[in-house]
């Protein structure tokens, strides 16, 4: 699928929401969450638009010096299954190269299996789990981490997934 990732605009908030609902029920951030985070020096936010001009996905993450933490990466469900996800996440981590982290974080469900292994593909390990991190079902969290994205093992398996030497 052809898709143009650009840096989320307040514009786009209303359609993120949309997205936030379908993807997270009634337990999703609010609008005054995205927009606080559109205004916050330590944040970066994408929106995904799809060759018709429609909103289809969206990711977040705060560096704070050398660690990035992705908030949030969600795809329309519509649109899953296309890569959207996986295009996001290399965005961040070009990202963290360009800007000088070393280091990646998130947490998931650990019942979303899709995305623990789009994390696995990447390089990032399970370290720990967050006991009724979720809100809504008190679902427990993985927390996940990438090694040192500048030693070579990450770079290689990096290279390797993407196709980038």
């Amino acid at each position: 699928m052809d898709i143009k990732i650009l840096p989320m605009k307040k514009s786009d908030v209303d359609a993120v929401i949309k997205i936030e609902e379908k993807a997270y029920g009634e337990h999703h951030w609010s609008k005054e969450s995205f927009l606080n985070e559109l205004s916050n020096n330590l944040a970066r936010y994408y929106s995904v638009y799809a060759n018709t001009g429609e909103l289809v996905a969206y990711a977040g993450c705060w560096q704070i010096l050398e660690e990035v933490h992705i908030t949030n990466i969600a795809v329309s469900p519509d649109f899953r299954r296309q890569k959207i996800a996986e295009r996001l996440l290399r965005q961040l981590i070009d990202d963290c190269y360009k800007n000088k982290a070393k280091y990646l974080t998130l947490e998931v469900r650990v019942s979303n299996i899709a995305a623990i292994n789009l994390y696995k593909k990447y390089g990032f390990k399970s370290l720990g789990v967050r006991k009724g991190y979720y809100q809504n079902n008190n679902e427990d969290a993985l927390i996940m981490w990438t090694e040192n994205i500048f030693y070579d093992k990450f770079k290689l398996n990096y290279e390797k997934v993407t196709g980038k030497n």
